[in-house]
């Protein structure tokens, strides 16, 4: 029995949290601490946060998997403390994951919008209709002042998409009881985070109610389903108490869930996020900029526009080695040269595009757009333009032609790779 990843580890550990920093040791603070999330109006962020996990079906070892998942935030309509009510903030986020594939590269992958509320201890208001964030309610925090050593519990759950695999059309909610103690103050960069540690154990009996795919008697189940989920998550927490957020995190857990059927998926791995805070892009400003930069260059067949993700460099008339994703020598001086131009802007996340002219099957064409567009990816990285988790590649075949598909002039700008500057 082979099942994808995505069957259970999609997004699987995003808190709103990121930017990992080294340990150096632990300072005790004399006094208890008061930990609260604070929000500020129009803060605008990105997570990264990555999964290296094994796959086991029925105990025997089935597969690797590397998983990033990228999360956008923008936080809006900031309520302060009032009526007994604590302060809240609105989340609107885009969550997007992706599996390393078979071209060492992270195709991009579903897009998961989700919207929520998120008060000052933690506590989310979520809509039944959202997959995304996979963890909810993590950390919360207690209403009291909390000591070195001290613990506390709190109700959480775990949303799962199991759409694909089971025709499970809401979001599969496990609930789980996890509980934190508070180890004290780690030094980091001159910077002391407190050090919480989280751990909870999953098990959770699934009712037949929450597999069948409507409401009504008659609802037939699905020929696979999940009876049961088990399972642990050990988490390190690092919160800047100065600030009201979680900067850094990782983690240890194993899954296993169990079908009707008997057989037993287990994932077992580790999880570490990081955050960026994501400047106004001005896309007007940094297209001129890109476009005047690559005219001076004098790089043929290049040209840069506005999109709506971003800013887009396109390289038409690619040139590879027939039918294959080998970059010629010329392409690689080209591609060098537009790495130098994508260094100045370090935050900003890229987005390569494969696109092929009509010609032969659509499944070939496809195929290779993807591997071309992951050929320049792969550059980008080993000439550290960017590192592996923060660039992403998708194919589209012939199916966005900017010309059309009727001499060798126009087929050839059809093969082209668009390298997109990404806003969000």
């Amino acid at each position: 029995m082979m099942l994808p990843t995505y069957f259970l580890s999609v997004q699987r550990r995003v808190f709103l949290c990121g930017i990992l920093l080294f340990t150096t040791g632990l300072f005790q603070p004399l006094s208890a601490e008061v930990f609260r999330f604070r929000f500020n109006e129009g803060d605008t962020y990105r997570i990264n946060s990555t999964v290296n996990e094994d796959v086991y079906v029925n105990g025997q070892f089935s597969h690797k998997a590397y998983i990033t998942n990228r999360v956008t935030v923008a936080v809006s309509d900031v309520q302060a403390a009032a009526n007994r009510q604590p302060a809240s903030a609105l989340h609107t986020c885009t969550f997007m994951t992706s599996e390393q594939n078979s071209n060492r590269t992270f195709s991009w992958g579903r897009e998961y919008p989700s919207v929520f509320r998120r008060d000052a201890f933690g506590v989310y208001n979520i809509g039944e209709q959202y997959f995304m964030p996979v963890i909810r309610d993590v950390p919360v925090f207690p209403d009291y002042d909390v000591k070195i050593g001290q613990s506390w519990q709190h109700q959480a759950s775990e949303a799962h998409d199991l759409r694909d695999n089971f025709n499970i059309q809401k979001p599969f909610i496990v609930p789980v009881e996890v509980s934190y103690t508070y180890k004290g103050t780690v030094q980091k960069e001159q910077k002391n985070y407190h050090l919480i540690e989280v751990n909870y154990d999953l098990y959770y009996e699934i009712p037949l109610r929450n597999i069948q795919n409507r409401p009504g008697r008659n609802t037939p189940l699905p020929p696979l389903y999940p009876v049961r989920t088990m399972g642990y998550s050990k988490q390190r927490l690092y919160w800047d108490n100065e600030r009201g957020l979680l900067p850094s995190y990782d983690e240890v857990f194993t899954i296993q869930m169990e079908l009707n059927t008997g057989a037993i998926i287990e994932y077992r791995g580790t999880a570490q996020a990081e955050i960026t805070e994501m400047p106004p892009m001005n896309k007007e400003e940094m297209a001129n900029t890109l476009d005047k930069d690559i005219r001076d260059l004098g790089l043929a067949h290049t040209n840069v526009q506005k999109t709506d993700e971003g800013v887009m460099i396109s390289l038409e008339n690619i040139q590879f080695e027939a039918d294959s994703a080998r970059l010629l020598p010329g392409e690689k001086e080209k591609i060098e040269k537009i790495g130098e131009l994508l260094r100045r802007y370090p935050d900003y996340e890229l987005l390569i595009s494969g696109h092929t002219a009509r010609a032969g099957k659509v499944e070939d064409r496809q195929q290779l757009s993807e591997e071309r567009a992951a050929a320049v990816a792969q550059y980008l990285i080993e000439l550290g333009v960017r590192s592996e988790h923060h660039i992403f590649t998708r194919g589209f075949g012939s199916d966005k032609p900017v010309a059309p598909n009727t001499t060798e002039e126009n087929m050839s700008r059809n093969r082209r790779v668009e390298i997109t500057v990404l806003e969000k």
